[in-house]
């Protein structure tokens, strides 16, 4: 199954009509014809199955002849906010593997080591598309505009919270704090790591510190970890 993705389709349309770059992809690159059928999800769970009516490489018209409620197939919520690398591939990397993993929300945080204060959303939210689309994932994980730590941390959350770092002092093993079925979330530091104050505010909002294991691992590294810790977990 190749799999298009468009934000604005609903289940009560009966006709879709793919823009002009996405219509030139069908039609000229994947040489698709009318009759051709085509699957398609808006990022919200569901699958829309559709015939090719117009092959115009400006303006691909679809019939829509069946959708699909899709369910998630992981069950709990996992919100990673994590410093961006200073080496942009990286973030893009992790934004990447985290979707074909398996996560519902991200959140770009500038903490007070962090080596990058500005991130593209626009670019890290075409990777997520593409990573869902090549994982053949029907939900969109939510990408959050880039905060300042600071204000991060002051909102409200809910569910089993935690911080990753790398200070040698009394923390838990991830996977021994885990508890099925949970909304998470999990902070995750830049290259330097988060400072004392850092850690200090996240421990007095009821975050709880956590290892990742005995290795120093780089920031995209520890998101994929414990994106795949948490995964396991709920097996």
């Amino acid at each position: 199954m190749q799999l298009f993705y468009n934000p604005t389709i609903t289940e009560n349309d009966t006709q879709f009509t793919f823009d002009k770059i996405e219509s030139r992809h069908i039609v000229k690159v994947l040489r698709k014809k009318e009759g051709d059928t085509l699957y398609i999800t808006n990022g919200n769970g569901k699958l829309f199955t559709a015939k090719i009516l117009f092959a115009n490489d400006k303006k691909c018209s679809v019939q829509i002849i069946k959708v699909d409620d899709k369910k998630k197939p992981w069950n709990y919520y996992l919100h990673i906010a994590i410093a961006p690398t200073k080496n942009n591939d990286r973030l893009e990397w992790f934004l990447e593997k985290a979707t074909e993993i398996g996560i519902d929300e991200i959140t770009p945080i500038i903490c007070k080591h962090s080596e990058r204060k500005v991130v593209k959303e626009e670019r890290l939210e075409k990777v997520i598309v593409s990573a869902m689309k090549q994982s053949l994932k029907f939900h969109l994980p939510k990408l959050n505009p880039a905060i300042s730590y600071s204000n991060f941390i002051q909102q409200e959350f809910e569910g089993d919270l935690f911080i990753a770092h790398c200070e040698e002092t009394d923390k838990k093993s991830l996977k021994n704090e885990l508890k099925p079925q949970q909304n998470i979330t999990l902070l995750i530091g830049p290259e330097g790591d988060f400072s004392s104050k850092e850690i200090e505010i996240a421990l007095s909002h009821n975050f709880i510190p956590v290892s990742l294991g005995e290795s120093r691992l780089r920031t995209e590294t520890a998101g994929i970890v414990a994106t795949q810790s948490i995964a396991f977990f709920n097996e």
